[in-house]
């Protein structure tokens, strides 16, 4: 039976705006109080689901969050009608308010870990909703997000759904941006690669001294075990925490995985030499050949691959069996980096060809290719499983693309989020996206 690796990319939401809320990621931070374009922004990553579509691969779409949350406002003290709760977070709290307003959703990376059915015990699909208990914002995501997975992949035959870890620290949970998967073909037995910043109850393992790491090994190890895997199915690595310092905050930032193959920074690991003896023993034993490319700190300092999120790219399989790296604009940007990939063509190795796209609203927010899509290996069975809805076809791509222009605004700055017709065109624009992309009711206001 054929399988595929199925990208579900996150819709950029309404409220896409630059708060600065990620402490630990650079370019958040750097870019904060900036005025953003959320309908360019999500234009952009419509442009790249297209692109891959068009290239023959596979892609879904995932849908965005209602936002402001005046939920999790009310939960904080603030009370009276939506447009009151907003209206005085904006005086009382503001850094409330904006966090309540994020659209970081858009980068599902961080949505769920998923497993595929060759892996687990029971022959299902498993997905975890990430906790991200690590950044305010970002934990209230977590109840919509796997109501919107449900809704995606409700056939319970084929799909398991768990509940996020508990929301707190020692349970930091990031999901799939520190998490990838290694296997000769996808609808075979692989290993599954677990990346932690720390230990919560074992101090043997370093940890970073300048900004949090916000998975713990003790999360990894909770999800490997939700979702049946074996001991010889799963690797567990460790960041370096001096490259978290260096504002790797997630392992997607620093290396990437697919099919056979690990594209990774040297300095990305602790015990590289062991961790990577680990992948190749495991995968051999499954049939597969294990196969890295180090990327040296001569060629590519962190701090370019940060700027440039060499390494926030898509690694995608070919029919051909060759791969092929998709990168943000900011590669092509950066001298070194750009420098490094033509050499990495010109060696004639497993990646054959380099695709740039611009993702500027994305990425001036701190997520790049790799950030905006969730992963998800299906067999034909399971795919045909899925809800039609989410599927990226031509005429889908057409209707969101009108739906974008006609709901989105092309300007949001810090004091528009205290206007609260705001909300009312985000929700006008999630009731009809639950309609085109046939969800059913999965957002707050549509449920209370």
């Amino acid at each position: 039976m054929k399988s595929f690796e199925v990208n579900f990319d996150g819709l950029v939401g309404p409220t896409h705006n630059y708060g600065g809320l990620s402490f630990g990621n650079v370019a958040s931070q750097s870019n904060s109080q900036q005025a953003s374009n959320p309908r360019e922004a999500a234009l952009q990553g419509l442009e790249k689901m297209k692109a891959l579509m068009d290239m023959g691969f596979v892609q879904g779409v995932l849908a965005p969050q209602e936002r402001p949350d005046v939920a999790a406002l009310r939960s904080l003290g603030f009370a009276g009608t939506d447009a009151q709760v907003i209206e005085r977070a904006a005086k009382e709290a503001m850094p409330l308010l904006v966090a309540s307003c994020s659209a970081s959703s858009m980068w599902v990376a961080n949505a769920a870990t998923v497993s595929p059915s060759a892996d687990t015990s029971d022959g299902r699909v498993h997905f975890t909703a990430a906790n991200l208990n690590c950044k305010y914002h970002r934990s209230i995501e977590h109840p919509t997000t796997s109501r919107v997975l449900g809704a995606m992949f409700a056939d319970q035959q084929h799909f398991a759904h768990h509940a996020a870890l508990p929301a707190v620290a020692q349970f930091g949970d990031e999901g799939a941006a520190n998490h990838t998967r290694f296997c000769r073909d996808y609808g075979e037995a692989g290993v599954e690669f677990f990346v932690f910043g720390r230990s919560a109850f074992d101090s043997r393992y370093p940890a970073p001294q300048k900004y949090p790491a916000r998975q713990t090994l003790e999360a990894s190890q909770a999800v490997a075990r939700l979702h049946g895997l074996s001991e010889e199915g799963v690797v567990f690595a460790q960041q370096n925490p001096a490259v978290i310092d260096q504002g790797v905050f997630h392992n997607d930032v620093i290396a990437v995985g697919n099919g056979e193959l690990l594209f990774h920074h040297q300095d990305a690991f602790l015990n590289t030499e062991q961790m990577l003896a680990e992948l190749h023993g495991k995968l051999a034993a499954r049939g597969g050949n294990f196969q890295s490319i180090s990327v040296p700190r001569d060629q590519v300092a962190v701090e370019d691959a940060v700027r440039s999120y060499l390494f926030n790219s898509q690694l995608l399989s070919r029919a051909d069996g060759s791969m092929l790296l998709i990168v943000p604009e900011e590669c092509r940007a950066n001298p070194r980096v750009w420098q490094y990939l033509q050499g990495l063509l010109a060696a004639g190795g497993p990646i054959r060809e380099v695709k740039v796209f611009d993702l500027k609203q994305s990425m001036q927010n701190g997520g790049g290719p790799a950030c905006l899509r969730l992963r998800v290996a299906l067999n034909e069975t399971e795919l045909a499983a899925v809800n039609p809805g989410v599927i990226m076809t031509p005429a889908l791509y057409d209707t969101l693309t009108a739906w974008v222009n006609k709901h989105y605004r092309d300007a949001l700055r810090e004091s528009d989020l205290a206007d609260p017709q705001l909300l009312l065109e985000c929700r006008t624009a999630l009731d009809e996206l639950t309609q085109i992309l046939k969800l059913g009711a999965v957002y707050p206001f549509q449920i209370n």
